[in-house]
């Protein structure tokens, strides 16, 4: 029988030190979890926390929830057959960037092709925390790491644009460091049906501190952060004076008080697939001289594509239907033939 819904948010906390070191941006994103968790109306029973390995794939030991700490990049495959098996079943998937995108990569695209109904949060810190400190697939080129003592020569992935190629029905960015913002994320991933891709900005103090502090400080959001909501326009600025419009297919910075209105700009669609496509990639480009804005918020959401797991369930129903089979017809098939 599920407990009563009447949860708090230190009912998801556990007895269990948190073995993170002080100052790293995990703790936030774990005390947001904790928040959205009871806002959400499911029996802790019916949520399960699966992660692989990593700082991040601590999540497990530190939620009071059902949940696994796998192995290295698996996290996904796991929850894909949790799902598949369980359908019923809240799950979340804790990984970063290295354990997701690198070992993990190919079972991550594969899951979110295939749209299991589970919600993925992936801690991107631009760097191995847990090794101590190798350059990661989304650290930047001429990252000087450990393993990388003359700078980074890899490209880096762009988690969001990744996840859209993969053709993923969700993919939104938050940050640790925008507590407001990450829980409205949140809140999102979990009504989305089907799967879910946040990236999350996560400070790793150690040994990549400040990595996104242009982005996260006070000071520096207003002129280089680009918050999207659905319907609206994108405008950023202390004043909301600057704005983004469409030339073509490149994505321009306008000034407001030069003339162009709000009803000249780029009006943000979440089901627009090929404006989303261009959304993520702003500040990937570096051809242009001028400064553009870092997008967060929903890029996209579709609601139309089925998941996984409901697919897989009526086809067991239509199979059931046939009737119990003939085991030896099956195995004979329609192309055998005996010689006598």
């Amino acid at each position: 029988m599920s407990e009563t819904l009447q949860l708090t948010a230190k009912d998801f906390q556990t007895d269990q030190d948190v073995r993170w070191c002080p100052g790293c941006g995990d703790y936030s994103i774990l005390k947001q979890v904790h928040t959205v968790l009871p806002q959400l109306g499911i029996a802790r029973e019916n949520i399960v926390v699966v992660s692989g390995i990593g700082c991040s794939s601590r999540f497990p030991y530190y939620t009071n929830t059902f949940g696994m700490h796998s192995i290295h990049g698996r996290a996904t495959a796991v929850a894909s057959g949790l799902k598949a098996a369980r359908p019923e079943l809240s799950v979340w998937i804790v990984t970063g960037d290295g354990d997701g995108l690198s070992i993990g990569g190919n079972h991550m695209i594969h899951l979110l092709r295939r749209n299991f109904n589970v919600n993925i949060l992936l801690f991107n810190n631009e760097i191995y925390g847990l090794t101590k400190g190798q350059y990661s697939p989304t650290s930047p080129l001429g990252k000087v790491a450990k393993s990388t003592p003359m700078g980074s020569i890899d490209h880096p992935f762009n988690p969001a644009a990744l996840a859209l190629g993969a053709d993923a029905t969700f993919v939104a960015r938050s940050m640790d460091r925008d507590p407001a913002h990450l829980q409205e994320s949140l809140i999102r991933a979990n009504r989305h049906k089907g799967a879910s891709f946040l990236e999350i900005y996560q400070n790793c103090n150690i040994f990549n501190d400040g990595a996104f502090e242009v982005f996260t400080e006070k000071a520096n959001k207003k002129t280089n952060d680009l918050f999207v909501r659905h319907g609206h326009p994108l405008v950023f600025g202390e004043n909301d004076d600057w704005g983004i419009k469409l030339d073509g297919f490149s994505p321009v910075k306008v000034n407001l008080n030069d003339g162009y209105t709000k009803e000249d700009l780029w009006m943000h669609d979440e089901t627009d697939i090929y404006k989303a496509q261009i959304l993520v990639r702003i500040f990937d480009n570096q051809s242009k001289e001028e400064h553009l804005p870092r997008p967060f918020g929903v890029f996209y959401a579709n609601e139309l594509r089925g998941t996984y797991e409901e697919m897989m369930s009526d086809q067991i129903y239509a199979a059931k239907g046939k009737g119990e089979g003939d085991l030896d017809k099956l195995i004979r098939g329609s192309e055998t033939w005996e010689i006598k």
